[in-house]
């Protein structure tokens, strides 16, 4: 109430120095520094030391067989073997918390203390920094607000897949629909028009991606072809049709001229858009019944993670062949439906998953009416995705990977419907959520 005087972003600035302080002061600097001098400083004697062993002369005389004193039954001495050197004895650690105390610490106290010091403060500089990132980031999903301007019907019917261009300037969306239309939305274009539909394909348009070489290009799949729509010619090309049912597709490559496709009926396929025509170059059964969605390793490319239905399992491009495939991992625990997997952004070492088991207690059922969900990775952020949910208020929701709720993306005002297929820029703090009526939500 006392700095009722001062703007928002005054106020707010107030707040992050009241908390920051807050957190150094929970440190407790001094405190540990002082634990530190005091462990340091220790006498000798309280370090554990093993008891010495017992002269010979103080032992018992014990019996010794004649095999142990190496002699025959015969009395004949056995010939010496070469001594062997004796096992090394080490002090006997008890159990339970130790004193951080080195061995010589009375010789090297200062240097001790000195060296634990130096390793406490440089941990809390990178503990700082790390909390530092962490508020930023949660600073950021708290900032991002939905408008009435920021909602449109795109597509006709239901959202099957999104892709969100990379451009750091203009909020650009295409959705793909149940019918195979395709919408194209610039978020920042205020008109009261809709966005203009394309119908690139005769099924529902289950995965879309912008290139990553030339985001000119508007890769989609539908059942029936994988195309590829390119703004500077105004054309969709096709680059595979198949008489299997395409499902998901993923680069191989940072040039995007090959491609790994899986089918609805369990296969993938590698696709190179350089050959001529319209066929694969290899179909590979890796033991699917179902192959909803693949996706490849951000660094080592020549991995991919296949999830059917209940199968996730990662392979090795570089080593498919037809038939009986061998999967390089295997995820269990799945016990219902699998509807995807998709490796973490900057690493690949963490892979989501969305199942119909309802993991992390979260509510997955959407029935046939809805798109089933896709956790998807935020490509700022290792370690934290972005899912639909059931709930009520209607929302869309942050996870870390750790199971742990950051925040929840709701409107009470504007956002009444389940978002089932999200998106996420990949440097700006936008996300774009669509529903089962064809219209998108950006936050």
């Amino acid at each position: 109430d006392g700095y009722s005087q001062l703007s928002a972003y005054e106020r707010k600035r107030l707040k992050n120095i009241t908390e920051n302080a807050k957190f150094f002061a929970a440190l407790k600097l001094h405190e540990s520094a002082a634990r530190l001098h005091q462990i340091a400083t220790k006498r000798q004697s309280h370090v554990t030391k093993r008891a010495k062993p017992k002269k010979a002369e103080d032992e018992t005389v014990r019996r010794r067989s004649m095999r142990l004193q190496r002699v025959e039954p015969s009395g004949i001495p056995v010939v010496e073997m070469p001594a062997q050197p004796a096992a090394e004895e080490y002090p006997q650690v008890p159990a339970g918390p130790l004193p951080m105390v080195p061995e010589d610490q009375m010789e090297n106290s200062k240097l001790t203390e000195g060296l634990l010091t130096t390793w406490m403060r440089i941990s809390e500089v990178l503990l700082v920094t790390a909390n530092y990132f962490w508020i930023k980031y949660q600073d950021g999903l708290n900032s991002m607000v939905l408008s009435e301007d920021n909602i449109k019907k795109v597509v006709k019917y239901r959202v099957c897949s999104m892709a969100i261009h990379p451009s750091e300037s203009i909020i650009f969306v295409a959705a793909g629909d149940k019918s195979g239309q395709i919408g194209l939305w610039n978020v920042n274009c205020k008109s009261e028009e809709g966005a203009p539909v394309f119908i690139p394909h005769s099924y529902p348009v289950s995965c879309m991606h912008f290139s990553p070489f030339n985001p000119a290009h508007l890769l989609s799949v539908s059942n029936e072809s994988l195309r590829c729509g390119d703004v500077t010619r105004a054309v969709f090309d096709e680059i595979c049709r198949s008489e299997e049912s395409l499902s998901s597709f993923d680069f191989l490559e940072d040039n995007a001229s090959t491609a790994i496709v899986g089918h609805w009926d369990g296969d993938v396929a590698v696709v190179d858009r350089r050959t001529p025509g319209t066929s694969s170059e290899l179909s590979a059964d890796i033991g699917f019944k179902r192959t909803r969605t693949v996706h490849v390793h951000p660094v080592k490319k020549q991995y991919f993670v296949a999830a059917g239905s209940v199968d996730v399992c990662i392979y090795d491009v570089r080593y498919l062949k037809s038939d009986v495939n061998t999967p390089v991992s295997s995820l269990k625990g799945h016990t219902k439906s699998v509807a995807s997997a998709y490796f973490s952004p900057v690493t690949g070492n963490r892979v989501v998953t969305v199942c119909a088991d309802d993991k992390l207690r979260h509510n997955n059922n959407t029935g046939r009416w809805l798109t089933r969900f896709r956790a998807i990775w935020d490509p700022k952020q290792e370690d934290c995705f972005v899912v639909g949910s059931m709930a009520r208020p209607r929302q869309i929701e942050v996870f870390q990977d750790t199971g742990k709720l950051l925040h929840s993306f709701y409107n009470l005002d504007y956002l009444s419907s389940v978002c089932s297929i999200n998106v996420v820029h990949p440097s700006r703090n936008i996300l774009v959520g669509g529903n089962s009526s064809g219209r998108l939500h950006v936050f």
